[in-house]
């Protein structure tokens, strides 16, 4: 099957007319102002290449042309810039870019913003937020006083991730984590496990009450199904745990707790998934070394990033109908630290 053509860009027609995408957005919105000066030829260049190529420009690209600043602020609670590639805020970022740049906006991050009782606050005395048409908030947890008062303000942001009520509803694109980890759930009860373990890490966030809820909607059938929380560099004794309970799989909250349970199994003489399975409930946080192929899930974080922008710019230009809340479904990884389990073999 033949892929789809590419879908061409204002940076392809820059690229090809030799101008900047700044000038093709100029062109395009046919701007004549007395401030903005664009030689004929370089405006012809331009036009010429655009009727080469068949480029058509974004519809919410047009809406936001004629009203708008056409700048998006990023506002992240934790630090934005990506120390590799596995970073997991990443992938995000480059979904924003992307869906950005495709509706002809710029993205503007607000990194001026002081951390208050170690957590970054949106709104200071020196707060900029208005500098842009709106903004896409990231966090593990967002702070709810803070989306009350955009809520009361009337400010257009879409947060990633699903949030709870803030003085009323809030805009959101998240992934479907209950429903990714009550399929995994299901996946080792068709396996013939009997004994699950829930590992947490002992956050209040909503994506981690969404993966203890599907987790808890899902075990029902099973005959032991319980939660327990790890602390930081305690692996050794989460082990002892699971295996003084007869668990016979780990329902892993953190990617590196996973990595740290699977090392100390081993060492111990364990086999990951013979004597223990363990499934990993998201992707790293931050980059972790193992050549583990965990059973899992991964999350669409770059999806999550484009449709955030699309959110955002139907809030904007008012092109929105009703709420936006979205739910992306997470892929599922087959892995190799899910076994079989013969339920009739006592554990104890």
């Amino acid at each position: 099957m033949t892929p789809p053509p590419k879908r061409v860009t204002q940076r392809d027609i820059a690229r090809m007319a030799g101008v900047s995408q700044a000038t093709v957005s100029l062109v395009l919105n046919n701007r004549t102002d007395a401030d903005v000066r664009i030689a004929p030829e370089t405006r012809d260049r331009v036009l010429r290449v655009i009727a080469e190529t068949g480029y058509a420009a974004d519809p919410a690209a047009r809406r936001l042309a004629s009203r708008f600043n056409r700048i998006i602020g990023v506002f992240t609670y934790e630090p934005a810039f990506p120390s590799g590639s596995r970073d997991f805020f990443h992938p995000f970022l480059l979904g924003i870019e992307e869906y950005a740049e495709r509706v002809g906006c710029d993205l503007l991050l607000f990194t001026s913003a002081p951390v208050v009782d170690g957590r970054r606050r949106i709104f200071h005395q020196d707060n900029r937020l208005r500098l842009a048409d709106g903004c896409i908030l990231l966090g593990r947890e967002i702070d709810g006083a803070e989306l009350d008062r955009l809520n009361r303000d009337g400010f257009p942001y879409v947060a990633v991730g699903r949030r709870d009520d803030a003085g009323g509803p809030v805009p959101y694109v998240g992934a479907d984590y209950a429903a990714a980890v009550a399929r995994l759930v299901e996946r080792a009860l068709r396996s013939g496990h009997r004994r699950l373990t829930y590992v947490s890490m002992g956050m209040t966030a909503e994506s981690s009450r969404d993966r203890r809820r599907g987790f808890d909607l899902a075990a029902a059938g099973a005959q032991s199904a319980r939660k327990v929380t790890a602390a930081a560099g305690a692996a050794d004794a989460t082990i002892d745990d699971l295996l003084a309970d007869g668990s016979t799989v780990a329902f892993v909250e953190d990617f590196a707790t996973a990595v740290a349970l699977e090392s100390v199994a081993r060492r111990r003489g364990l086999t990951v998934p013979g004597d223990l399975s363990i499934v990993t409930l998201g992707d790293p946080t931050s980059p972790v070394p193992t050549d583990i192929a965990f059973t899992g899930f991964h999350i669409p974080r770059e999806e999550m990033g484009r449709q955030a922008v699309e959110v955002l710019t139907g809030v904007i230009d008012g092109s929105a109908a009703g709420l936006q809340q979205r739910l992306l479904p997470c892929e599922l990884v087959e892995g190799a630290t899910l076994g079989t389990c013969e339920p009739a073999v006592d554990r104890h």
